[in-house]
């Protein structure tokens, strides 16, 4: 049976978004892709991956270390930032490791669905709009607590073998689902690729692909 929503009309699919927390570009697109999908009707599946893993697959490297590219990319993500109105500040190690912050939304979305999203936004600005730390599990249920969770009991969840296993999992499923990089969304079965997608994303959206 089709799902309806509250208006009787089919429902329609959430808009998967990819994302790593040590991605400046996740971050800028975790502040717009909500509020996009809410104009057509749509839901945000926000799922957290692991860039090492994937580009262990891929053969990449992070955006930041390659030469010449890299510096460009600095002047991009501030340009973007800027553009978008959001503080961007890089953190002082980057890429940084987010195994802590991806467990935790997992669990988040588990447990509190309602405090997920939440959740996501607060590390993402804790990282790129303070330049802070968030790489450690004590930093991570910090600021969960900041959201209303309860920053002890997800210490604890985040060393479950569950857990854990959830996220391996996911990114396992993200990989086959043909996700290289971050940001990256999936809109009716339609991947793209980048902050500097959005637009074509929205686009997907208001016609139904092209």
């Amino acid at each position: 049976m089709t799902e309806t929503d509250e208006s009787g009309e089919d429902a329609k699919p959430p808009i998967d978004f990819y994302f790593d927390f040590s991605s400046p570009y996740g971050y800028l697109a975790a502040h717009k892709i909500g509020e996009m999908a809410g104009l057509y009707g749509r839901e945000v599946d926000w799922k957290p991956v692991l860039l090492g893993v994937i580009f262990k697959a891929t053969g990449a490297q992070p955006l930041l270390d390659i030469p010449i590219k890299g510096d460009y990319a600095r002047r991009d993500m501030d340009r973007t930032a800027r553009m978008m109105g959001l503080p961007f500040v890089l953190p002082e190690v980057m890429p940084f490791p987010s195994v802590p912050a991806a467990r935790a939304v997992y669990w988040t979305k588990d447990r509190h669905p309602d405090k997920a999203v939440a959740l996501v936004k607060a590390l993402y600005d804790e990282a790129f709009a303070r330049g802070g730390d968030i790489r450690g599990a004590e930093a991570v249920a910090r600021i969960a607590g900041t959201v209303g969770l309860d920053a002890g009991e997800l210490t604890a969840a985040l060393g479950d073998p569950a857990v854990k296993e959830r996220l391996k999992t996911e990114i396992e499923a993200a990989m086959q689902a043909g996700v290289c990089g971050s940001p990256f969304f999936v809109v009716d079965g339609e991947p793209f690729w980048g902050a500097d997608r959005l637009d074509h994303v929205e686009r997907w959206l208001a016609t139904g692909g092209w």
